[in-house]
């Protein structure tokens, strides 16, 4: 009678530390899976390469200028006039809108200095270049 007593003194215990690296676990799985989740949409497109790319995580619009020329806002066709008053109107709403171009490396250099001319002349000057960086 006595060893019965003891054993219904004594209350089960749970341990924590599985659940805690199960949880860790999950937590890294999850935090890794949605970095590669997140993808501007864009169209496709043969960008130069540069050793020195950087990610810019703040931009508000990405033009995306092909081949023949034909221009991109982010997935939808656009004809150079219309992105170029949405994007004054837009630099008129905020003082932080940004514009990266992403142009293919075949594409004649004078129509992608044209292009960020004809951003500067409407006041957009946060105006970046997109490059890939070579290991993606």
């Amino acid at each position: 009678m006595r060893l019965r007593n003891r054993r219904m003194a004594e209350k089960p215990e749970i341990n924590i530390i599985p659940m805690i690296d199960i949880m860790f676990f999950l937590l890294v799985f999850f935090m890794m899976s949605t970095l590669y989740m997140v993808q501007v949409k864009t169209v496709d497109v043969d960008m130069p390469q540069a050793a020195s790319a950087e990610t810019q995580l703040s931009v508000s619009y990405v033009v995306t200028m092909k081949k023949d020329g034909s221009l991109y806002l982010e997935d939808q066709s656009i004809s150079e006039d219309a992105l170029l008053a949405r994007a004054a109107a837009e630099q008129q709403r905020s003082a932080k809108f940004s514009v990266v171009v992403r142009a293919d490396q075949g594409l004649d250099y004078g129509m992608v200095v044209g292009l960020l001319d004809k951003f500067k002349a409407r006041g957009i000057t946060h105006i970046g270049l997109a490059a890939s960086d070579g290991g993606h």
